[in-house]
């Protein structure tokens, strides 16, 4: 299975954005895109012409990576938006932030979306009390996500109960139970990345 093995920080330079791949690293003054936000390589700072499918693939390349997906995993989430009411790129960002691994990360249990697909595959973690260690189960309104019981007392889980925690409105999380319930759907405006996902649809529709 193919696998990024370079820097994270290169794709946050590659898509000009922040893609906080990074956990707490992308909110302080170390994060690469205040260092040295241009283009990694030789030729980064050169300007170029970029054409209309240039964007688009860009727009797609940047969301695939702050998902952390490979292109055949992304392509089914863009076909199953295809057959759900509504509109199609919408459909597409509400089915990845549905993700667990996306949750886990949500609800602060995981500093990013890495760590927290780590997480879901070590087994921490529990959908309706069943231990669920698939990175892509798509949650449901109403699902509970908790940590495995044995887990809490890890220094990682732990320091949880201390924490103040801001999470979306579709999510609640109690620190002290480290348990969170899904209310709703996510719906666009709950999605604070800079993506134009209309873009994507244009270019899986050429």
């Amino acid at each position: 299975m193919a696998k990024y093995t370079d820097a994270d920080c290169r794709l946050c330079r590659r898509e000009g954005c922040k893609l906080f791949l990074k956990g707490d690293r992308c909110i302080s003054p170390k994060c690469a895109m205040e260092k040295r936000p241009v283009v990694p390589g030789q030729h980064g700072l050169g300007r170029k012409k970029v054409t209309e499918y240039g964007t688009q693939l860009r727009e797609k390349q940047k969301v695939k990576r702050a998902y952390g997906l490979l292109e055949k995993q992304f392509r089914g989430y863009y076909e199953m938006a295809t057959r759900m009411k509504g509109v199609v790129g919408e459909n597409m960002l509400s089915l990845l932030e549905r993700r667990l691994d996306n949750v886990v990360y949500r609800l602060g249990i995981g500093d990013s979306r890495s760590e927290s697909r780590q997480i879901v595959n070590h087994g921490h973690i529990l959908v309706n009390g069943k231990k669920v260690n698939i990175p892509s189960y798509l949650v449901k309104v109403g699902d509970e996500i908790s940590v495995l019981d044995s887990s809490k007392s890890s220094p990682k889980f732990a320091v949880l109960k201390d924490m103040k925690i801001v999470v979306p409105k579709w999510l609640e999380f109690n620190t002290n139970t480290m348990v969170g319930k899904i209310l709703a759907l996510p719906r666009r405006d709950d999605i604070d990345l800079n993506i134009q996902e209309h873009m994507i649809v244009e270019l899986y529709s050429r």
